[in-house]
Protein backbone atom coordinates (compact mmCIF):
# COMPACT_ATOMS: atom_id res chain seq x y z
CA UNK A 1 0.00 0.00 0.00
CA UNK A 2 1.22 3.48 -0.83
CA UNK A 3 2.17 5.16 2.42
CA UNK A 4 3.36 8.52 3.65
CA UNK A 5 6.85 8.48 5.16
CA UNK A 6 9.09 11.11 6.66
CA UNK A 7 12.09 10.18 4.49
CA UNK A 8 10.95 10.20 0.89
CA UNK A 9 12.85 8.68 -2.01
CA UNK A 10 12.90 11.50 -4.58
CA UNK A 11 14.13 11.18 -8.18
CA UNK A 12 14.71 14.05 -10.61
CA UNK A 13 14.58 13.66 -14.40
CA UNK A 14 18.25 12.63 -14.64
CA UNK A 15 17.83 9.98 -11.96
CA UNK A 16 14.68 8.67 -13.66
CA UNK A 17 16.68 8.38 -16.91
CA UNK A 18 19.13 6.09 -15.08
CA UNK A 19 16.25 3.66 -14.43
CA UNK A 20 14.03 4.05 -17.51
CA UNK A 21 15.16 3.91 -21.14
CA UNK A 22 12.63 6.56 -22.28
CA UNK A 23 13.97 9.81 -23.72
CA UNK A 24 12.44 12.95 -25.24
CA UNK A 25 9.79 13.13 -26.53
CA UNK A 26 8.65 9.98 -24.77
CA UNK A 27 9.94 10.55 -21.23
CA UNK A 28 6.59 11.39 -19.63
CA UNK A 29 7.44 11.56 -15.92
CA UNK A 30 9.16 14.74 -14.75
CA UNK A 31 9.81 13.75 -11.16
CA UNK A 32 9.25 10.83 -8.80
CA UNK A 33 8.15 12.25 -5.47
CA UNK A 34 8.47 8.96 -3.60
CA UNK A 35 8.64 5.23 -4.27
CA UNK A 36 9.15 1.86 -2.68
CA UNK A 37 11.22 -0.46 -4.90
CA UNK A 38 9.05 -3.32 -6.12
CA UNK A 39 5.92 -1.87 -4.54
CA UNK A 40 4.76 1.60 -5.69
CA UNK A 41 5.72 5.00 -7.04
CA UNK A 42 4.23 8.50 -7.11
CA UNK A 43 5.33 10.87 -9.84
CA UNK A 44 4.43 14.17 -11.50
CA UNK A 45 3.97 15.24 -15.10
CA UNK A 46 3.92 18.99 -15.73
CA UNK A 47 1.88 19.42 -18.90
CA UNK A 48 3.17 22.21 -21.15
CA UNK A 49 1.63 23.70 -24.29
CA UNK A 50 5.05 22.97 -25.87
CA UNK A 51 4.41 19.19 -25.83
CA UNK A 52 4.76 17.94 -29.43
CA UNK A 53 1.45 16.02 -29.38
CA UNK A 54 -0.55 19.24 -28.90
CA UNK A 55 0.19 20.22 -32.50
CA UNK A 56 -2.37 17.67 -33.64
CA UNK A 57 -4.40 16.82 -30.52
CA UNK A 58 -6.29 19.08 -31.02
CA UNK A 59 -5.54 22.35 -32.82
CA UNK A 60 -7.36 25.09 -30.95
CA UNK A 61 -8.33 22.72 -28.10
CA UNK A 62 -5.23 20.99 -26.72
CA UNK A 63 -5.98 17.82 -24.71
CA UNK A 64 -3.34 15.34 -23.59
CA UNK A 65 -4.07 12.00 -25.29
CA UNK A 66 -5.39 9.33 -22.96
CA UNK A 67 -2.90 6.77 -24.25
CA UNK A 68 -0.06 9.08 -23.18
CA UNK A 69 -1.56 9.38 -19.71
CA UNK A 70 -1.57 5.57 -19.55
CA UNK A 71 2.06 5.56 -20.72
CA UNK A 72 2.99 8.11 -18.02
CA UNK A 73 1.34 5.85 -15.43
CA UNK A 74 3.21 2.84 -16.80
CA UNK A 75 6.52 4.72 -16.64
CA UNK A 76 5.78 5.60 -13.02
CA UNK A 77 5.12 1.95 -12.20
CA UNK A 78 8.22 0.91 -14.14
CA UNK A 79 10.35 3.07 -11.83
CA UNK A 80 9.12 1.03 -8.86
CA UNK A 81 9.63 -2.26 -10.71
CA UNK A 82 13.00 -1.49 -12.28
CA UNK A 83 14.47 0.05 -9.13
CA UNK A 84 14.75 -3.44 -7.65
CA UNK A 85 18.40 -4.54 -7.80
CA UNK A 86 17.51 -7.73 -9.71
CA UNK A 87 15.78 -5.65 -12.43
CA UNK A 88 18.57 -3.07 -12.92
CA UNK A 89 19.18 -2.50 -16.63
CA UNK A 90 16.06 -4.37 -17.72
CA UNK A 91 13.12 -2.93 -19.65
CA UNK A 92 9.49 -3.12 -18.52
CA UNK A 93 7.15 -3.44 -21.49
CA UNK A 94 3.42 -2.80 -21.53
CA UNK A 95 1.63 -6.14 -21.22
CA UNK A 96 -1.91 -4.83 -21.16
CA UNK A 97 -4.45 -2.36 -19.87
CA UNK A 98 -7.73 -3.28 -18.20
CA UNK A 99 -10.60 -1.21 -16.87
CA UNK A 100 -9.19 2.10 -18.12
CA UNK A 101 -11.55 4.96 -17.35
CA UNK A 102 -10.95 8.57 -18.34
CA UNK A 103 -12.75 11.00 -16.05
CA UNK A 104 -11.15 14.40 -16.68
CA UNK A 105 -9.40 16.04 -19.60
CA UNK A 106 -5.76 16.96 -19.03
CA UNK A 107 -4.76 20.25 -20.62
CA UNK A 108 -1.70 22.53 -20.79
CA UNK A 109 -0.87 23.98 -17.38
CA UNK A 110 -2.07 20.92 -15.47
CA UNK A 111 0.24 19.13 -13.07
CA UNK A 112 -0.68 15.45 -13.15
CA UNK A 113 0.00 13.32 -10.08
CA UNK A 114 0.73 9.76 -11.19
CA UNK A 115 0.49 6.86 -8.77
CA UNK A 116 1.07 3.22 -9.55
CA UNK A 117 0.96 0.37 -7.04
CA UNK A 118 2.32 -3.02 -8.05
CA UNK A 119 -0.12 -5.69 -6.88
CA UNK A 120 1.68 -8.89 -7.82
CA UNK A 121 4.33 -10.51 -10.02
CA UNK A 122 3.86 -13.86 -11.76
CA UNK A 123 6.51 -15.37 -14.08
CA UNK A 124 7.92 -12.01 -15.17
CA UNK A 125 4.50 -10.35 -15.52
CA UNK A 126 3.61 -7.53 -13.12
CA UNK A 127 0.11 -6.30 -12.31
CA UNK A 128 -0.57 -2.79 -11.03
CA UNK A 129 -3.34 -0.41 -10.04
CA UNK A 130 -2.74 3.08 -11.40
CA UNK A 131 -4.41 6.47 -11.25
CA UNK A 132 -3.71 9.99 -12.42
CA UNK A 133 -5.17 13.05 -10.74
CA UNK A 134 -5.14 16.79 -11.36
CA UNK A 135 -5.75 19.04 -8.36
CA UNK A 136 -7.02 16.02 -6.44
CA UNK A 137 -9.60 15.14 -9.12
CA UNK A 138 -9.40 11.77 -10.82
CA UNK A 139 -8.37 12.00 -14.48
CA UNK A 140 -7.61 8.32 -15.23
CA UNK A 141 -7.77 4.99 -13.43
CA UNK A 142 -6.60 1.69 -14.90
CA UNK A 143 -5.15 -1.73 -14.21
CA UNK A 144 -1.78 -2.15 -15.94
CA UNK A 145 0.27 -5.20 -16.83
CA UNK A 146 4.06 -5.16 -17.34
CA UNK A 147 6.39 -7.72 -18.85
CA UNK A 148 9.98 -7.57 -17.57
Amino acid sequence: MIEEREQKRHLNASEIAEILPHRYPFALVDVIEDYEPGAWAIGKKCVSINEPFFQGHFPGRPIMPGVLLLEALAQTGAVALLSLPENKGKIALFGGVNKARFKKQVVPGDVVTLSCELIRMEKGIGYADAKATVDGKLAVRAELMFAV
